[in-house]
């Protein structure tokens, strides 16, 4: 009997919590596309950019725009559904019959967590395979020279077309810099005929022009097909740098296996993996800051939220939601200035969460 009560307890704070959750995340990822979707209306002519590109580039940025929402729509969703259950006072009775708060929090979460692996899933293969066909659409936008395909990045430069597998930021200092991988570079001749085909490495601007590094070239003419390595070489190009900075997708957009990559080819270069280290922890360890926040934020519903209304409630998640942005914005760039390793960083205002809502349940139950 005592399970069946339960079990009908855990329906009604599921039922109440995820109905809030999935209004208020349809709400904020709504919101956040208009916005960009007006962004990017102001963007039609340039480069052939129509109406129903940005309409494509909206809708294929949803998954990820979904998954960036999802923990604030837990929070808020979570103190509202509770919330909701205190201003009936069915949360007075659940406590009556014997639940106590933290047991109350993890029927909550629970039903949270369901849906942060869903979510993680989702955030893990729709949303970067929305945002790399996006990005195609922005860097099309921002050149017509510029292309970006499933097989990399597409230039065309003079009697050049280039090809790159990747394009990689690298930070050095203050600076950032892009790093192509893989690149061929086909030269045509008047007629379209390929007369020289070169395969680099990679390839960095420094300053002045394009450097490639372990270099093959084959050259074609009346004798036949000549072919030559050299450990660098220039590549005199017009292809803008500044210009290929804005086609990399930000690393908070790629999935961890194309983090994890991007980490890999840096060390093994000798390089700072960087932007990517940060992001690629910050994505292990979203579905702990999720259900963390959320179990933070459930003090709230069980005090003074009982007296107040949905307004005072909305007003208190979305201050949490914000604190918690800001918070952990400044943590993690403050354990990346300070050299704190990338997991540490992230790590380190979820940990500070974890300790306060241990310290609530402990005292008060």
């Amino acid at each position: 009997m005592a399970s069946l009560t339960i079990k009908r307890a855990d329906r009604l704070i599921g039922a109440s919590v995820l109905g809030t959750l999935l209004l208020v995340w349809l709400v904020l990822t709504g919101f956040d596309a208009l916005t960009q979707f007006v962004r990017q209306l102001g963007n039609i002519g340039k480069n052939g950019f129509t109406l129903y590109d940005a309409i494509a580039y909206i809708m294929l940025t949803v998954p990820r725009r979904l998954y960036q929402m999802f923990s604030n729509a837990a929070l808020i969703g979570g103190l509202l559904g509770l919330g909701g259950l205190a201003a009936t006072g069915e949360l007075t009775a659940l406590r009556a019959a014997g639940m106590s708060k933290l047991r109350i929090a993890m029927s909550a979460a629970g039903v949270i967590a369901v849906l942060t692996v869903l979510v993680v899933i989702m955030g893990e293969t729709a949303g970067p395979y929305g945002d790399q066909h996006a990005q195609a659409i922005q860097v099309r936008m921002r050149s017509s020279n510029l292309g970006s395909t499933s097989s990399g990045l597409w230039a065309r430069d003079a009697g050049k077309i280039i090809n790159a597998k990747s394009a990689i930021a690298i930070q050095e200092g203050d600076l950032t810099t892009v790093k192509l991988v893989d690149v061929r570079v086909f030269t045509f001749t008047p007629d379209g005929q390929v007369a020289e085909f070169s395969h680099g490495d990679s390839a960095v601007h420094d300053g002045n022009q394009w450097v490639m590094t372990n270099v093959r070239t084959s050259t074609r003419d009346d004798a036949g097909i000549h072919s030559i390595t050299a450990p660098t070489q220039t590549w005199a190009s017009r292809l803008n740098p500044h210009v290929l900075e804005q086609s990399i997708i930000h690393p908070e957009y790629l999935s961890m296996s194309d983090l994890r990559r991007n980490m890999r080819y840096l060390q093994n270069n000798g390089q700072n993996p960087g932007a990517y280290a940060v992001a690629f922890w910050g994505r292990a360890i979203f579905p702990i800051n999720v259900l963390v926040l959320v179990l933070c934020a459930m003090p709230f519903a069980f005090g003074s939220l009982r007296s107040g209304g949905f307004g005072k409630r909305l007003f208190i998640g979305i201050i949490l939601a914000i604190g918690w942005y800001f918070l952990q914005g400044a943590m993690v760039n403050f354990g990346t200035v300070y050299g704190l390793p990338p997991l540490l960083a992230n790590l380190l205002p979820t940990t500070l969460l974890v300790a306060g809502a241990l310290a609530y349940f402990r005292r008060f139950g």
